[in-house]
């Protein structure tokens, strides 16, 4: 079906089929998008909290030591995986898919690599939970804001346009439209 046409059964109105709107073109965009969001989102610090004079910082990666020092390990691990192992893997997989089909699947290597990607694509999109962590920003300053002067660093913002352009991003991706491009 072209870009931009839905299938909508006669009968009760639902959606069968739905185009991608975007372009591998306007995926690419998103996903170097969001990739270039990644790299601050978790090395600058999200919260900064004043208490009593003293001013204290922390970064998504800080978060998960400091839960892992606490002795909570399966705790640490998951925030790790949901919130940097995981959506790093998926944009830089979502980047490989969009590339070697932007310039063509002749090689069986590029192939190969493009079946394993998509293959992968459920797992990673169900371990990836960014909007769990925005919520958590926003709930950890409502809490404390009474007992300290807490404000988002750069970091909370990267993380945030990054929740933004990853959430547009999966909009736009359809699995299925990718795997259509390895049967062509």
């Amino acid at each position: 079906m072209p870009t931009g046409v839905r299938a909508i059964c006669p009968r009760c109105h639902t959606q069968l089929y739905d185009t991608p709107y975007c372009s591998i073109n306007g995926m690419l965009a998103l996903c170097v998008t969001a990739i270039i969001f990644f790299f601050p989102a978790n090395l600058f610090p999200v919260l900064e909290l004043e208490f009593l004079g003293s001013m204290r910082t922390t970064t998504v990666f800080e978060g998960a030591a400091a839960v892992y020092q606490q002795g909570y390990w399966v705790v640490a691990i998951a925030v790790m995986t949901a919130a940097v192992i995981a959506p790093g893997i998926l944009l830089a997989s979502i980047l490989v898919q969009i590339l070697i089909i932007k310039y063509g699947l002749q090689s069986p290597l590029l192939r190969s690599i493009l079946k394993q990607a998509l293959k992968l694509q459920g797992l990673l999109t169900q371990l990836t939970m960014l909007e769990i962590y925005v919520i958590s920003f926003l709930v950890a300053a409502f809490n404390l804001a009474d007992f300290a002067t807490v404000s988002f660093g750069f970091g909370t913002f990267c993380f945030t346009m990054l929740f933004i352009m990853h959430l547009f991003l999966l909009r736009e991706y359809d699995l299925e439209h990718m795997w259509s491009f390895l049967e062509r």
